[in-house]
């Protein structure tokens, strides 16, 4: 005990400067990273252009207004209704059983359309189903 009857007390408070410090070290920390890290980006695959088109190909139309018709390798358009669709596609690859069918929709028909379209052609064992698209920049197909 000290004398003169005065108690010396005990110093209870906790320096929190060096941890505002580093607190605001993290915050320029993540400030700086936070640009680099971009959590909805979504790595699709990539497909590599085809060398060469194959020469017969049978094209499945849809319309904006969901109407089907099938171009042939001549160019030739025949309309069609869904049901009519796999049996007029089966009678043009008759020769060749490897030509691929190529579906090419119209930008506003709605997705669904064209996913029946295909699964119809799944369900009749043809296997070689593409999606035809226009290059951008390009009148191609």
């Amino acid at each position: 005990m000290p004398r003169n009857g005065s108690r010396r007390r005990l110093l209870a408070e906790m320096n929190v400067v060096p941890y505002i410090d580093v607190m605001l070290v993290l915050v320029v920390i993540l400030m700086v990273a936070a640009p680099y890290v971009n959590p909805s980006m979504v790595d699709l695959p990539t497909v590599n252009k085809a060398a060469k088109q194959p020469d017969k190909v049978v094209e499945v139309i849809v319309a904006p207004d969901g109407q089907l018709s099938i171009r042939d390798s001549a160019k030739k358009v025949v309309p069609v209704d869904f049901p009519q669709l796999v049996s007029t596609v089966e009678s043009l690859r008759a020769d060749g059983a490897n030509v691929p069918v190529v579906i090419a929709a119209d930008k506003t028909v709605a997705y669904e359309k064209v996913i029946d379209v295909m699964r119809n052609l799944q369900k009749a064992n043809i296997t070689r189903i593409g999606l035809s698209l226009k290059l951008e920049g390009s009148g191609a197909k």
